[in-house]
C-alpha cells in the first residue's frame, strides 16, 4: 500500500496510469489482509456509533421526509461496488417521487440540461428536487443512511465516490484499479469541491485514493467530511 502524497485533498495533481494493468480481483488478492481486517472493523464501529448515537436525528430526517413531500423516505439507486458488484445504495429521498420521468422530460426538453447531464450526471438547479432535500443534499444528510451500506459491507466510512454502470466507461482502464477498494460514504471529491469539480477530476480523486489510502488519510478525511458538513459555504453539494 502506498502512502499519502503530498496535499491529499489536492484535487490540481494528476496522477498518472500504472505501467501495468491488473483487474479488480488482482488488485483486491494484493491488499494485505490485516489492513483489509482493520479498515473493515474501523467501518463497523464508526457505523454503528454513529447509527446508535445519531438515531434521533435519523428518526427526526425520515418523519421531514416523510411530511414534507408524497412518496418513500428512502431512495435506493444501484451503484457498483467493490471488484464491479451491483448494491442497493441507500439516500434519504431527496426529489420527487416521479423524479425519473420527470428527468426524461426534462432533457428532453432542454439541449443545454441534457448536456449538463451527461457531462456530470447531475444537474445544477434540479426542479425535481424538493425544498426539504435542498437543504438534505447541501448538508450531505441525505447521505446518513449509507452507514447500513457500510455494515452490510458495500460501502466503506471512506472511499471512492459509488458511481452507476453509465459512468464506467469514463474511467477507463483505471476502473479496476478503484474498484479494488470499497466505494466511500465519503472521500476525496466530497471534500475537495464535490460537483464544482470537473469529471476528470473527480476520477483523479478516485484513483489517488485507491492507491495512497492509509489509516491517516482516512482520518484527515473524515475530519475534513465534519468541517465541510458545518461550513455553511457553497461545496458543490448539490
Amino acid at each position: 500500500m502506498l502512502s499519502s502524497i503530498g496535499t491529499p485533498y489536492a484535487s490540481s495533481q494528476l496522477v498518472t496510469a500504472p505501467a501495468q494493468v491488473f483487474t479488480a480481483e488482482e488488485l483486491i488478492a494484493f491488499q494485505s489482509k490485516r489492513d483489509r481486517v482493520l479498515k473493515r472493523s474501523g467501518d463497523i464501529v464508526f457505523s454503528l456509533a454513529v447509527l446508535s448515537l445519531g438515531a434521533p436525528v435519523l428518526l427526526v430526517l425520515a418523519l421531514l421526509v416523510k411530511v414534507t413531500s408524497r412518496g418513500p423516505v428512502f431512495y435506493v439507486q444501484q451503484r457498483v461496488g467493490r471488484d464491479y458488484r451491483s448494491f442497493g445504495c441507500i439516500k434519504f429521498r431527496t426529489m420527487r417521487r416521479d423524479a425519473d420521468r420527470v428527468l426524461s422530460k426534462l432533457l428532453a426538453e432542454s439541449s443545454d440540461l441534457d448536456e449538463e447531464f451527461r457531462n456530470d450526471f447531475k444537474i445544477r438547479n434540479d426542479p425535481r428536487i424538493t425544498r426539504l432535500g435542498k437543504f438534505l443534499r447541501r448538508s450531505s444528510l441525505d447521505e446518513l443512511p449509507q452507514f447500513l451500506n457500510v455494515l452490510r459491507g458495500e460501502m466503506s466510512v471512506v472511499g471512492p465516490r459509488p458511481i452507476v454502470n453509465k459512468e464506467l466507461e469514463r474511467y477507463g482502464d483505471r476502473m479496476d484499479e478503484v474498484l479494488a477498494v470499497r466505494p466511500g460514504l465519503t472521500g476525496l471529491w466530497q471534500v475537495s469541491g464535490r460537483n464544482n469539480l470537473s469529471y476528470p477530476e473527480r476520477v483523479q480523486l478516485d484513483v489517488r485514493y485507491a492507491r495512497c489510502r492509509n489509516f491517516l488519510m482516512d482520518l484527515r478525511i473524515i475530519v475534513r467530511t465534519i468541517s465541510v458538513m458545518l461550513d455553511p459555504r457553497d461545496r458543490g453539494a448539490y
